[in-house]
């Protein structure tokens, strides 16, 4: 799924009405249908409505909305917001086709002040004041009808956008004039705000609607940003011949763990192994020898000379990926032994964690970093990558973004949505992946799967683009066995076959 810009979004329906072709006043009664729908599968005919509608076409929507939901028999208050005494043409046309439906319980257009209505924990709001055109903070007495609304028991659904919030970067929005909403009813498409993790207080439980927007505009529209599917991965995945042999299938090669941080070595390595690889070999200080064999048998162990940490590069000629930084400390003997390594690396070469906090640490050896580098940060790791404490969501993946166009690098920007930044300058977002996987070790289960399908032959992207994906679909899979409190790092492993299953069916 493409997420598009505001203008692209305008565009878009602009697109339809003139090649469908349909009127956009019979398009904006195509959206209200929808959004109606959702809005009577939630709530009975019983419970009390009330809809604030601004004078744009988000407004429009909302009488609309309110017209259809009074034509069914619920109980209908309408607000209008019309200071200027100027209504957009379709907010206009539902206008008086509102007036004209003598289901409605109350209709009030102000001009002036309002003296707003209760409301209780049994009305239900309907929030159409401002919609993705948005483009400067909410002021003056919209501000002030945001916050009584927050302020209110009520449940509140926005059309489209909750009001107030930009569809791209708020940086400079007021928060406390944005609409909390508890369900928000989107046209067509994903805004980018929705996607980022400080802008979900705002949006409560997302919905998509489809409302038949122009198909052809959708496919060749060019953009910046995109949602994964499920259909995309399944058309990346690499059959696996039936007369693959190990030494098909790729040979991998895991630089991690210090002493006392053996659980990430051994995370790493299961995933990697259970994400289809070949041979996998793990290089590690030389006190994790014991539980390596025992926890990981299928694995070759590569001894490091010193007891406790990496202290040397070693020879990575005869693998066909390396994975570096899960559990490996970040002392300076470290920190040498990692940008030798990385220099004398000739394969593709994921690195993360503990790698990632010494490039942080040691940023001019950034410069010497491989074309094609997969790098794995959380939000924290991306801010010390970059020099510093991002403000916001927006700004950090915008950085991000930045880094990996830099650098011509693969950046998984890892969070609820993790964002994966091409060198190109797009950016593709994950659709898997839950709360319950926010729990250590959890990255390192990732760099093992992508590091696996990199020494399957899997192309950067590719592996990226599968690796985050199954990772995710792993933990929601698991958590309809588990729940999301108890899911620990190494169920992910566990149910990563399941994973593969699933693309395969």
């Amino acid at each position: 799924m493409k997420i598009f810009t505001s203008t692209q979004i305008h565009e878009l329906d602009r697109y339809t009405i003139e090649h469908e072709p349909i009127s956009s006043l019979n398009l904006m009664e195509r959206a209200a249908k929808a959004i109606t729908r959702s809005i009577e599968e939630e709530w009975s005919s019983r419970t009390p409505i009330v809809v604030f509608a601004g004078p744009g076409n988000n407004g429009g929507d909302a009488l609309a909305v309110a017209r259809l939901l009074a034509e069914d028999g619920y109980p209908v208050s309408v607000y209008l917001f019309n200071v200027h005494n100027k209504l957009s043409a379709d907010c206009a046309a539902n206008k008086k086709r509102l007036t004209e439906c003598k289901q409605i319980r109350q209709f009030t257009e102000i001009t002036v002040n309002l003296d707003p209505p209760q409301l209780t924990d049994k009305t239900v709001v309907i929030d159409g004041m401002f919609g993705s055109g948005l483009n400067k903070p909410l002021a003056g007495g919209f501000a002030a009808m945001v916050k009584y609304i927050n302020q209110s028991a009520a449940k509140v659904v926005s059309i489209d956008i909750p009001s107030g919030l930009m569809c791209e970067d708020n940086t400079y929005n007021i928060h406390a004039n944005i609409i909390h909403a508890d369900l928000t009813l989107t046209l067509q498409q994903k805004k980018l705000s929705m996607m980022l993790a400080d802008m979900q207080q705002y949006i409560g439980r997302l919905k998509v609607l489809d409302i038949r927007l122009s198909h052809e505009f959708i496919q060749n529209a060019d953009c910046k940003c995109s949602i994964l599917e499920e259909s995309d991965i399944r058309h990346m995945m690499k059959p696996r011949n039936d007369f693959a042999h190990k030494g098909s299938m790729g040979n991998a090669l895991l630089i991690a763990g210090s002493y006392g941080m053996t659980g990430a070595a051994i995370l790493a390595t299961k995933a990697c192994l259970r994400a289809g690889v070949g041979k996998v070999t793990t290089h590690t200080p030389k006190r994790n020898y014991d539980i390596m064999q025992i926890s990981v048998p299928e694995a070759v162990l590569q001894l490091d000379h010193e007891e406790t940490y990496f202290s040397e590069p070693t020879d990575a000629d005869a693998f066909d990926a390396v994975g570096i930084g899960p559990g490996l400390g970040i002392n300076e003997g470290t920190a040498i032994a990692l940008i030798a390594q990385i220099r004398r690396t000739a394969c593709p070469l994921v690195v993360d964690a503990d790698a990632i906090n010494i490039l942080a640490s040691h940023r001019a050896w950034m410069q010497q970093l491989p074309k094609g580098i997969i790098m794995t940060p959380h939000p924290k790791e991306l801010d010390r990558l970059v020099g510093n404490t991002c403000a916001n969501s927006y700004e950090r993946l915008m950085k991000a973004s930045e880094l990996a166009e830099r650098l011509q690098a693969y950046i998984i920007l890892k969070g609820h949505y993790s964002a994966l930044c091409l060198p190109n300058g797009h950016i593709e977002f994950n659709s898997t992946g839950n709360s319950g996987m926010a729990t250590a070790g959890s990255g390192d289960v990732l760099t093992g799967i992508i590091t696996a399908l990199l020494a399957r032959g899997y192309r950067q992207a590719e592996a990226c683009k599968i690796g985050m994906y199954l990772h995710g679909l792993a933990g929601d899979l698991a958590i309809k066995d588990l729940g999301k409190e108890s899911l620990i790092a190494g169920d992910l492993i566990d149910y990563l076959p399941k994973a593969f299953l699933r693309m395969e069916d």
